[in-house]
């Protein structure tokens, strides 16, 4: 019986679903609605947008499992998220990017900064960026989801992968932004109730708060002895300062996410869906609402399924998923919640998937179709309409996502590695060491030359490629390109051949193949940045009028 209603209630969602991109459809009538949701979004749609397109499957199912990994110490991030990733983006960075965007016409990020740069290498650069390396954070998304679709319909992973994808693909390809930011706002209100039930029910299996935090605390001795060597000192307590836990979680979880979304290329683009800078203040208050209940809960649940796998099996989690973090809170929903909330975090699920998938899928499609092809390739010489364009190029990064998600799945899926929250932090880095000295300098300098931005935005890439290939340990051992090359995992064990931990004698405990590249390719982008701009000609004054006018 149950099984029925799961699927009446799933087939009612997608209704929905399909209702709502068949409005977007019907209300888009030229390339503004495609890609910009002809820039008359209501300010709850954009908020509920910008927050479900912001957390996913990653943060759901990739992160809190990661939070049963290292404890409560990620809810820093959950405070980033919110000053910086709410905050500070709506109000330093969103008022500007609307107006700049609608005095220079741009449609996509890629677009505001080769206009406001006059440089089309800066616009299909920024375009091949984002459709070659967001299919990485997409397919970890589709996995998030497609494996707990597999375990709650009892279904092949293959099927679910790609039956969920093409659902997703249709209402993208068909709907533009506007399909994709209705369906948005309906997922991100789904998201909120499923996590608030779950934050009540985890809570009152363990008897309350005060008591699930004891619980949780007094497994500090079975967190030490489970990771031996790492640093970690229980799931209430942070890491010991440089050790490996530490470096993880500070640079590249809380650090390379906290600090990346501002360069989110899918996020910027909503801020250029408003009419005025009063719709992104209303925003504001209902995006960060939205933040602190979803993320909050992810991590603090995370966390507290090391108290109930405990006292249920007399092994914390990481044990119980044979060190899979990405089977975690799945367990945890299907061995400790009432049979019928399977329902409700299934929907929760699968609104956070779809909602971040969608906007993915538009943002790629974009970057290769308008910003790379165009703009870049064609020099706006356009020779069939850019909707086609761009439809062509969702198309194209909704197979190259799937496969990755496939692959990655099969060949990462069973080693233990958190590749739902590892790829979503890498992109996150990679975009804040590409993009942020460029976006924010576009935005509040004047002086800020075409050389310089190209400068700072290449080094920022460069310098995050050149260490995850062969510096950091996790990504350069697993991609293998450093072991062919030069016959290492990774070329910091050069440093130290024995123990495979590269301490710095002059600055303190540091072992340098844990530390993000973002902690590194970020100041440097910045330096170059302002460097070459210093050195080179600036912009015409009549452009730079233009760009900043009100």
């Amino acid at each position: 019986m149950t099984g029925l209603i799961t699927y009446i209630v799933v087939i009612f969602y997608f209704s929905i679903i399909a209702y709502l991109g068949w409005k977007g459809y019907r209300g888009t009538k030229s390339d503004l609605d495609y890609l910009l949701a002809g820039r008359k979004v209501h300010p709850y749609v954009m908020a509920m947008s910008y927050g479900a397109t912001f957390i996913s499957t990653s943060a759901i199912i990739g992160f809190g499992g990661a939070a049963a990994v290292f404890g409560m110490g990620l809810l820093w991030l959950t405070f980033l998220n919110i000053f910086i990733g709410i905050f500070l983006a709506f109000v330093i960075f969103g008022d500007r990017t609307r107006q700049m965007g609608h005095q220079l016409n741009a449609h996509t990020f890629p677009e505001l900064m080769g206009l406001r740069f006059r440089s089309r290498f800066i616009q299909g650069f920024s375009g091949l960026v984002i459709f070659l390396f967001m299919p990485l954070y997409t397919s970890v998304v589709i996995i998030g989801a497609a494996k707990f679709i597999s375990s709650g319909f009892a279904i092949d992973y293959e099927l679910a992968l790609f039956g969920f994808s093409t659902i997703v693909a249709f209402y993208v390809i068909m709907g533009g932004l506007k399909g994709v930011m209705y369906t948005d706002a309906f997922q991100g209100t789904l998201m909120l109730v499923g996590m608030l039930f779950l934050l009540i029910f985890t809570y009152s299996k363990l008897g309350g708060v005060v008591e699930a935090h004891q619980k949780l605390t007094d497994l500090a001795p079975i967190a030490r002895e489970v990771f031996k060597g790492t640093g970690h000192q229980g799931w209430t307590a942070f890491p010991i300062f440089g050790s490996q836990f530490w470096w993880i979680m500070v640079s590249t979880i809380i650090t390379g996410v906290g600090i990346g979304v501002l360069a989110q290329p899918q996020l910027v683009v909503r801020f250029m869906t408003v009419r005025s800078k009063r719709e992104l203040n209303r925003a504001v208050l209902i995006g960060g609402v939205f933040i602190l209940i979803v993320v909050g809960v992810v991590y603090v649940v995370g966390s507290l399924t090391n108290v109930l796998f405990y006292e249920g099996t007399g092994k914390v989690a990481i044990v119980v998923s044979r060190g899979n973090v990405n089977e975690i809170i799945p367990k945890f929903i299907s061995g400790y919640m009432p049979e019928w909330f399977g329902i409700v975090f299934l929907l929760t699920l699968l609104a956070a998937a779809m909602s971040t998938i969608s906007s993915q899928f538009h943002a790629m499609g974009t970057s290769l179709g308008r910003d790379f092809y165009e703009k870049g390739i064609r020099g706006g010489r356009q020779s069939v309409r850019s909707m086609t364009v761009t439809r062509v190029g969702i198309l194209i990064s909704i197979v190259l996502s799937v496969f990755l998600g496939y692959w990655l799945e099969k060949t990462y899926g069973g080693t233990g590695t958190s590749i739902i929250a590892r790829g979503t932090a890498i992109f996150f880095g990679l975009c804040a060491a590409t993009f942020l000295p460029m976006y924010f300098g576009a935005l509040y300098s004047r002086k800020i030359t075409r050389t310089g931005a190209i400068a700072g935005m290449i080094t920022g890439f460069v310098v995050s490629g050149f260490w995850l290939l062969f510096m950091h340990a996790k990504e350069s051992t697993a991609l293998l390109l450093c072991d062919r090359w030069f016959g290492r995992p990774c070329l910091l064990q050069y440093l130290n051949e024995t123990s495979g931990k590269w301490v710095s004698h002059i600055t303190g405990p540091i072992i340098w193949a844990e530390v993000d590249p973002i902690i590194f390719a970020l100041p440097l982008a910045i330096l170059m940045t302002i460097g070459y701009s210093v050195i080179t000609r600036p912009l015409p004054e009549k452009h730079l009028d233009r760009c900043f006018s009100k």
